[in-house]
C-alpha cells in the first residue's frame, strides 16, 4: 500500500482494496501540490472534524469522485445537505467497509464548522481514525492534545503507522507527540499538522531526535507534501 502526504493533516491511502483520503485540505492549503480536480476516483473520504483545514474540500471531492464521506454523525448530516453519500459513525464505533475497517477514537479538540459570517455550526466531537487495511494497522490521530488512553490504543492494537500532529498551539507539540508515540508503540511515526500556519512552525528534525530518545521502538519518517511511502 502507498501512503501519500498532501500537506497539513491530509493523507491519501492507495491499496488494492481501495483509495481513501483523510482530511482533504487542498485548495487553500499553500503546501498541497494537488487540487480536488486532480482526483477522479476515491472510495472514501474520512474527516476528523469540522474545522476548515480538515473538512476542507471533502464535499467537493465527494461530488467529483462519488466517494462516501465518513465522519462523526453530526458532521456527516451537515455534509449530506450538499448531496453527498455519507456513513455516520461515532467515537468507539467501528465498521467494516469494502476497503477495510474504520474505528473512531477520541481526539481532544473542537469541531466547529466555520461559516461565512464568522459563526460556527456544531460539528460533533473531533475524532481520530484507526484503520485496518490489507493486514496493516494505521492510526491518524486527528487534531488532538496528548491523552492517556493512547496507552490503551497501543495495547489493544499493533500499530504499523501513526500519523501524529506536532505543530503545538492548536495541537500537540513535539514533546507531547513523542510521548504519544511512546505510548502507542507504533512501528513508524509520520509527523503532521506543522509549518502550514505561522503559529505552528516546527523543525521536524528536532521531533525525530525527541522520538529517538522517548520512543526508540518507533521509526520516525518525514514526508514532504506530495511524497509517498510504502507500507
Amino acid at each position: 500500500m502507498n501512503i501519500i502526504f498532501h500537506g497539513h493533516a491530509c493523507f491519501e491511502i492507495q491499496s488494492d482494496a481501495g483509495r481513501l483520503m483523510i482530511d482533504p485540505y487542498l485548495r487553500k492549503n499553500p503546501k498541497a501540490k494537488v487540487k480536488p480536480a486532480d482526483f477522479k476516483a476515491l472510495d472514501a473520504i474520512l474527516v476528523t472534524h469540522g474545522h476548515s483545514d480538515h473538512l476542507g474540500d471533502a464535499v467537493e471531492l465527494a461530488r467529483l469522485t462519488g466517494a462516501v464521506l465518513i465522519s462523526n454523525f453530526e458532521l456527516c448530516r451537515y455534509a449530506e445537505t450538499f448531496g453527498v453519500r455519507i456513513h455516520p459513525m461515532h467515537i468507539g464505533g467501528k465498521h467494516v467497509f469494502p476497503f477495510g475497517t474504520v474505528k473512531l477514537t477520541q481526539a481532544v479538540h473542537g469541531s466547529g464548522i466555520e461559516q461565512a459570517d464568522g459563526t460556527c455550526l456544531y460539528g460533533g466531537l473531533a475524532c481520530g481514525f484507526l484503520l485496518q487495511i490489507e493486514g496493516k494497522q494505521l492510526y491518524h490521530a486527528g487534531d488532538t492534545g496528548l491523552f492517556g488512553d493512547m496507552q490503551l490504543i497501543g495495547s489493544l492494537m499493533e500499530i504499523d503507522l501513526a500519523m501524529l500532529p506536532i505543530g503545538d498551539n492548536f495541537v500537540m507539540g513535539p514533546e507531547d507527540a513523542a510521548e504519544a508515540a511512546r505510548m502507542l508503540q507504533a512501528k513508524v511515526v509520520v509527523p503532521m499538522h506543522y509549518n502550514t500556519f505561522e503559529e505552528e512552525q516546527q523543525d521536524s528534525r528536532d521531533f525525530l531526535a525527541l522520538l529517538s530518545r522517548k520512543a526508540p521502538q518507533s521509526k520516525g519518517m518525514i514526508l514532504d507534501p506530495g511524497q509517498r511511502m510504502k507500507l
